[in-house]
């Protein structure tokens, strides 16, 4: 696609000083930031093939704008349909990274943004990892990709999560499901989130479990997450059901995330290893299926 042409569709663009930097982030989309007579926004171009990972870019787009709606995303400016191409308000901040999530304190302000998330408006479409999951088994099936090894073995524990989780059901909420450290920014007194593609409306410990997975919170890091979002007074009285949902949902999120990654291996034009990415995750999720909690996982999801 070229660039230059899509800037200049741009409504009041036309004409004007304009100056095209890449962004060296991202791991499925082309990210630039666009300086218009000096003034920065963010450029984002969808990748190739990327409907092959489930990404419905009319959902994004509706739930990007409900989103900046919570206070919690970047306002939308200009979409092109041709394209895809989606331009949005510049967020002055730093791009956060594990390390930076180990700070003190993180934790209470991760709970604060999911929280302004979640209470904002509902999203487009559900999203249920469980589903997702199946929808990749079956493209990865179908074109011959390989995945890591033991993954269709460990395939009977993936219904016994499910079935722990929709013993008591926790009402669905706008989530983002794909909280990776750099889809948060922090312009010094709030973190913003940034990237719906995967976004949709789902259960709120999913969203807990997978930004704690991605971020390598050990498990007091985990429990002050999952108290902060529920506050006090609900952890006191559910914090064993609701802790064990969220590592559950931890694992899940790598259980789906593995075959992502494993689909990217094939189709990917980026410099990426998301082989390692998948053999990665798939270890982690393995070992927890196959560890000595998973069962009281199971147990205390549903009490």
């Amino acid at each position: 696609m070229d660039i230059r042409a899509i800037v200049q569709r741009v409504p009041g663009w036309a004409g004007r000083e304009i100056r095209i930097e890449p962004i060296a982030a991202g791991l499925t989309n082309a990210n630039f930031r666009v300086e218009v007579d000096g003034v920065p926004h963010f450029l984002r171009l969808p990748g190739s093939s990327t409907d092959m990972l489930a990404i419905d870019r009319e959902n994004e787009l509706f739930n990007t704008r409900a989103a900046a709606e919570a206070g919690v995303g970047a306002k939308v400016l200009f979409h092109d349909p041709r394209s895809g191409a989606l331009v949005l308000d510049w967020i002055e901040g730093r791009t956060m990274s594990n390390a930076a999530f180990a700070e003190p304190g993180t934790p209470v302000r991760i709970a604060d943004a999911l929280r302004r998330l979640h209470a904002g408006p509902r999203f487009r479409d559900d999203f249920d990892m469980f589903r997702l999951s199946e929808y990749y088994l079956r493209v990865v099936g179908e074109r011959q990709m390989r995945i890591p090894q033991g993954y269709r073995e460990h395939a009977a524990q993936v219904p016994r999560i499910e079935t722990a989780l929709a013993a008591r059901p926790l009402p669905t909420v706008p989530c983002h499901n794909d909280l990776l450290a750099e889809n948060y920014l922090d312009d010094g007194i709030r973190l913003w989130i940034v990237d719906y593609e995967y976004s949709g409306n789902n259960d709120p410990t999913f969203e807990l479990g997978n930004t704690a997975q991605e971020l390598l919170f050990d498990a007091a890091r985990q429990e002050e997450l999952c108290a902060a979002y529920f506050g006090p007074e609900r952890f006191a009285r559910d914090g064993p059901a609701l802790l064990a949902r969220m590592r559950l949902q931890m694992i899940m999120s790598d259980v789906g995330w593995t075959l992502w990654a494993a689909i990217q291996a094939s189709i990917s034009r980026i410099d990426y290893d998301f082989w390692a990415w998948a053999e990665e995750r798939w270890d982690r999720a393995a070992s927890a299926m196959d560890g000595p909690d998973f069962e009281q996982l199971l147990a205390a999801a549903g009490a």
